[in-house]
């Protein structure tokens, strides 16, 4: 699994979750995405995604998780991977925009799935400031995708409206939004995340 943080918060933000999926046993990446603050700035996120990843070397199939306004960028950065002949096992969204057809903006993403355009949750921690370009650049999408079975984990300071799109995209989703916020990624102890990961990565 390779846990790709948002664009909006630093790679510490989901440190702990890699190290809790580690010590659970699974084989767990994190790719640090630190280098993307000029526009394009979606291209440049993928770009560097790939290029961590290639790092990492992770077994196939690699599974890709996505926290935040990660998410609609998935599609991409899956096809990089196919593109590299690394299959994909799955893609799974922690609390994160989902992506939609066309060139939609983030700010037309957080319109249409949040009712509102303030970003998505973060997880605590310093936040990387964005220029207003940042939410208003159009965002790439990839045909035919889905190209592997997805899952959603909604944790307890997550946005509903994104669990709720993806029960009617069929996907699994793991729900803790009744869980006590405890101040790590999403809301949870990375230990729950890690745990919740693994378990929604059973149902795909």
């Amino acid at each position: 699994m390779v846990l790709l943080h948002s664009p909006l918060e630093e790679p510490d933000a989901l440190r702990g979750v890699r190290d809790a999926l580690r010590g659970l046993g699974a084989h767990a990446d994190l790719a640090e995405i630190t280098d993307d603050d000029g526009p394009p700035y979606a291209a440049r996120y993928i770009a560097r995604a790939a290029l961590e990843i290639r790092r990492h070397a992770p077994p196939a199939p690699v599974v890709l998780a996505a926290h935040g306004e990660a998410g609609p960028l998935l599609p991409q950065i899956g096809a990089a991977q196919r593109a590299a002949h690394r299959p994909v096992g799955g893609y799974l969204f922690v609390d994160a925009l989902l992506p939609q057809p066309g060139s939609r903006t983030r700010a037309e993403l957080r319109t249409t799935q949040l009712g509102t355009e303030a970003p998505v949750p973060q997880a605590p921690g310093p936040a990387r400031e964005r220029p207003a370009a940042f939410a208003t650049e159009p965002l790439p999408m990839v045909a035919d995708w889905p190209d592997a079975p997805c899952g959603y984990l909604l944790t307890a300071d997550g946005p509903a409206a994104g669990a709720r799109l993806a029960e009617l995209r069929g996907w699994p989703v793991l729900d803790r939004s009744g869980a006590e916020p405890q101040g790590a990624a999403g809301g949870a102890e990375p230990e729950a995340v890690a745990a919740d990961l693994l378990e929604l990565l059973r149902t795909l």
